[in-house]
């Protein structure tokens, strides 16, 4: 494709000079509200599907033990994580060529027609067999979309944002994802605390799917609002007519070192997330017998928690650096986990509550920081494909499969202690990616010219003057 194709015009928002891109804050506030709305959707599915787990077992995977339902309902939530690569690889590299907003256009109407499949989806003792299997290929497809997702939404705040706040602003996606999962668990509590179980397995389980149709209609409206980035388009304009596409190859052996440091961030990140996020709900009412909706509702209140710090932390990774605040997440798994769970594991709702908390805010040292950090490092022509392969192969062997893979560690060796045991080894890979990371705070990204603010918009959230 040629740099003519490629080539996004000068944004009349920005000033772009051969020093230095100078941001329009109207302009960087709609980037990073359309890129967090994705976020926001995708897990809205993700705190949907966790604390329904139980339902949809019944409904898509009848069988006399309640154990092999979740495990069954577990298994078709990895299986949308094993496309991912495959999705980063087709949706990262079309980012680096035809640009990022269009790509991230696509995944937003991909993600949305997903998940409003599966509320459309007959039960099993309806088509039988075919239901899980319909199940299974809408996983399949939120999966693949997904794929293009996250790498494509963190760069294109990373790649707006003015360098000293790239951190603030990009902690902002991660915002959208609690938000999202709120949304979706918030739904699916409230539901269950109005209908009885016999309601919610017959018809209710489908509403909260079928809400991303509209969802997805908005964020659709709002990604096509959007200007290319000014990183890609420097980058296109400089290019000759003629410029071949980076090979996939070079994306992965010509980055290998940075992709090596991505997988081990996105590892402890990922293990983490889905630990509290995804597996805590089920550990609670399945492997605890704790009251169902009062656990749902404590882990909300931890999200809401982790909602209002989740930007102080963001800015402060601009003040002190995104190695240390990642470091510090990485050194409270590790000795924190166990004493955490071990909390949660005495039942009462104020040690339950306060075991939680305390993992939460640890998972804030990532979610406020990774947005910002692993964009930087790769360099533009490669940011979104390389970001793409790298993380998504990571949460694909390790992220995703954190419910499944603790479930049947429990069930083999009857340890209820193994999701801190999880955490740990994961801080231990993640602790040694921050050690061998170099840091991004302040600086401009690899590739790409510094980015700035002018005094006025960096004080009055002013459009900046040419």
């Amino acid at each position: 494709m040629s740099a003519a194709t490629v080539a996004a015009p000068p944004s009349p928002s920005l000033t772009r000079t051969s020093d230095a891109t100078v941001t329009d804050p109207a302009l960087v506030k709609r980037a990073v509200q359309a890129a967090a709305l994705g976020n926001a959707m995708e897990w809205f599915d993700f705190g949907v599907y966790s604390y329904i787990a139980v339902t949809l077992g019944k409904v898509f995977f009848p069988s006399g033990n309640p154990t092999a339902q979740l495990l069954s309902t577990f298994g078709a939530f990895a299986a949308a994580f094993l496309v991912r690569p495959l999705g980063g690889m087709v949706f990262g590299p079309l980012g680096d060529r035809v640009g990022r907003q269009k790509i991230l256009a696509v995944t937003m109407i991909m993600m949305a027609a997903g998940t409003f499949a599966i509320g459309l989806i007959p039960s099993y003792a309806t088509i039988g067999v075919g239901a899980p299997l319909l199940l299974l290929a809408a996983r399949l497809v939120q999966g693949f979309s997904t794929g293009g997702e996250y790498a494509g939404a963190s760069t294109f705040i990373a790649e707006y944002a003015p360098d000293k706040r790239r951190g603030f602003l990009g902690s902002w996606l991660e915002f959208g994802t609690l938000a999202g999962y709120i949304g979706g668990a918030g739904l699916v509590t409230l539901m269950t605390a109005l209908l009885s179980s016999s309601e919610l397995t017959s018809w209710g389980w489908r509403i909260p799917f079928l809400i991303a149709g509209p969802m997805g209609v908005i964020g659709l409206y709002l990604r096509l609002r959007l200007e290319e980035t000014p990183a890609f388009a420097a980058e296109a304009e400089k290019a000759e007519s003629n410029r071949p596409k980076v090979p996939l190859r070079e994306m992965i052996t010509g980055q290998w070192k940075a992709l090596l440091l991505c997988m081990g961030l996105v590892l402890v990140f990922n293990v983490t997330d889905y630990m509290l996020l995804s597996y805590m709900p089920s550990y609670l009412t399945s492997e605890l017998k704790y009251d169902e909706t009062h656990g749902l509702l404590v882990v909300l209140a931890v999200m809401a928690l982790m909602m209002v710090v989740q930007p102080f932390a963001g800015a402060l990774t601009d003040r002190v650096g995104r190695r240390p605040v990642i470091a510090a997440g990485c050194a409270g798994f590790l000795f924190l986990s166990v004493p955490a769970l071990l909390l949660i594991r005495q039942g009462s709702l104020a040690a339950v509550g306060l075991g939680m908390a305390a993992l939460g805010l640890l998972l804030v040292c990532f979610t406020a920081a990774m947005p910002s950090a692993l964009p930087a490092l790769f360099p533009t022509r490669v940011r979104y494909g390389s970001l793409s392969i790298g993380f998504n192969v990571s949460v694909s062997l390790f992220g995703g499969t954190t419910p499944l893979v603790v479930t049947a560690l429990i069930g083999a060796t009857g340890n209820m202690m193994m999701p801190a045991y999880y955490m740990m080894t994961a801080s231990l890979v993640g602790g040694a990616a921050v050690w061998f990371m170099t840091e991004s705070a302040g600086r401009p990204l690899p590739g790409s010219a510094p980015a700035t603010e002018t005094a006025q918009t960096a004080k009055t959230g002013e459009t900046a003057e040419s």
